[in-house]
């Protein structure tokens, strides 16, 4: 069904302030009702059985029976700038966000020049990020060798936790910790509500493998066995366990290390674990010779792998599923030499997310409520959003995706947002099409055209106030 106004109630446009949505299949928890959601000063004041909200002069949004779900919060996005806004920046990431549903992303502290490091540096990427986000932003600080004594007063300046590598992140300004920076590192969060997130891939010793054609993805693969993420893995579980302090596996790819996972979280560990949407779409026996634009650190496995990562999420081991949108420019990817190896790890695919997940779920098993859970209210209790954002609650921002769960499309090159639109959907045909999105009760995309002037607002997220640490929150799962 197509959106539509109430009669009589004109001009709805993107930047148009909503009182009313109303809808016949609103989210909220495990339930989907009819609803009208009332919204005031930007939060939702109350939700109201269908059709019971009748005040004159409100600016009501009837959509149907399509879906209003809260916003999605995308926790794993690459932003980049300032220093590689070549590769992407706050404008064309937030555009193509609000396009796929998306009300909230969190920053990745690396690929920028300055790295999100230092409260210096990241003042300066606030500085950048002003006036330029379609959604809002908030952001990640960074765990390095030598800056520990940078990571409270990150805190108290408002970012919403640290991302490390235990192995070498690909650029020289974001290098990798050891064990005992990550001792040092763990000591200094313990009596924060901080959460530090891990790239699980650990150098081990083998021998060296005979480097085959390097145009196909095979030898990429071989060269990132399920073994280094294995051990990363333990690592992280062990230390989690010894520290108390939370911990975060992104973009989990190797189905082999759940068990790990699965014995951690039972022995009590403040430990969740995310994947993308690329591991739970594509399989590497499928990826062509020279298409690096596949490629992506820890790298696609097989569809006996993919197929477990989808068992996982369905059983609860997985907590979240996020993008780890990592552009760059088409040159990074060499598509002339196709050269797996050398080519620059990244997938782009934010504006996709909600359609991606939806096409396969849909048919394993999972409902409505699940990709709610999934992809909005768990994304934001990782991130420190939990208790303004991604839920339809009383209270809360009032951040809705409405879409079409039935709506197919093609994924086409004009019609993508974000920066460099190099991206291994083109073409794909998706279930799931995001119809409108709103911000704080602001429709920022509506019938596939964004808000003129971006309304986002950077968020600063406090989980230790000046001056003091703040004690551990129960856990949130």
């Amino acid at each position: 069904m197509a959106l539509k106004s109430k009669p009589g109630i004109m001009n709805i446009t993107p930047g148009s302030k909503i009182s009313v949505i109303r809808s016949k299949r609103v989210i909220q928890a495990n339930t989907i009702s009819s609803c009208d959601i009332i919204i005031s000063d930007g939060k939702i004041s109350s939700v109201l059985p269908w059709g019971k909200h009748v005040t004159s002069g409100a600016k009501l949004l009837d959509v149907g029976d399509l879906v209003v779900m809260a916003g999605i919060i995308d926790p794993h996005v690459h932003v980049n700038e300032p220093g590689r806004t070549d590769w992407e920046g706050y404008r064309t990431a937030t555009l193509a966000a609000a396009a796929g549903g998306i009300t909230a992303i969190v920053d990745m502290p690396l690929n920028s020049l300055p790295p999100t490091t230092s409260v210096t540096n990241f003042h300066t990427k606030l500085q950048a990020a002003k006036r330029q986000c379609y959604v809002d932003v908030a952001f990640w600080g960074g765990v390095i060798p030598d800056n520990q004594v940078e990571l409270i007063p990150m805190l108290q300046a408002g970012v919403a936790g640290f991302k490390c590598f235990l192995i070498n992140s690909g650029v020289p300004e974001f290098p990798h910790v050891s064990v005992t920076d990550l001792h040092t590192a763990m000591s200094e969060l313990q009596g924060t509500n901080s959460v530090l997130l891990f790239h699980a891939e650990l150098e081990i010793a083998k021998p060296a493998p005979e480097i085959g054609d390097s145009t196909l993805y095979q030898t990429f693969l071989d060269s990132r066995p399920d073994d280094m993420e294995i051990a990363a893995v333990q690592l992280v579980a062990d230390l989690c366990q010894q520290y108390k302090v939370r911990c975060h596996i992104v973009h989990l790819s190797s189905a082999q290390s759940l068990t790990i996972i699965r014995k951690a979280k039972e022995a009590g560990a403040p430990l969740t674990v995310e994947t993308t949407h690329h591991y739970l779409s594509l399989s590497s026996e499928h990826i062509p010779p020279g298409a690096t634009y596949f490629k992506c650190c820890p790298p696609v496995r097989g569809h006996r792998n993919k197929e477990a990562l989808w068992n996982a999420l369905l059983q609860g081991h997985i907590d979240m599923v996020v993008s780890d949108h990592s552009p760059c420019t088409p040159d990074l990817k060499l598509l002339k030499e196709g050269d797996y190896m050398k080519a620059w790890g990244g997938i782009s695919s934010l504006q996709f997310g909600l359609p991606l997940f939806w096409t396969s779920a849909r048919t394993r098993g999972f409902s409505l409520t699940d990709v709610s859970q999934l992809l909005s209210s768990n994304t934001a209790k990782l991130c420190g959003l939990g208790n303004r954002k991604g839920a339809i609650k009383v209270g809360y921002d009032a951040d809705l995706v409405i879409w079409d769960p039935d709506k197919e499309f093609q994924v086409q090159e004009n019609d993508i947002h974000h920066k460099n639109k190099l991206t291994p959907y083109l073409g794909f045909l998706l279930q799931g099409k995001v119809m409108a999105t709103l911000v704080r009760g602001t429709l920022v995309y509506f019938k596939g055209k964004h808000v003129a002037q971006p309304t986002g607002e950077l968020v600063l997220i406090h989980t230790v106030e000046p001056g003091k640490a703040s004690a551990p929150s129960a856990p949130y799962y």
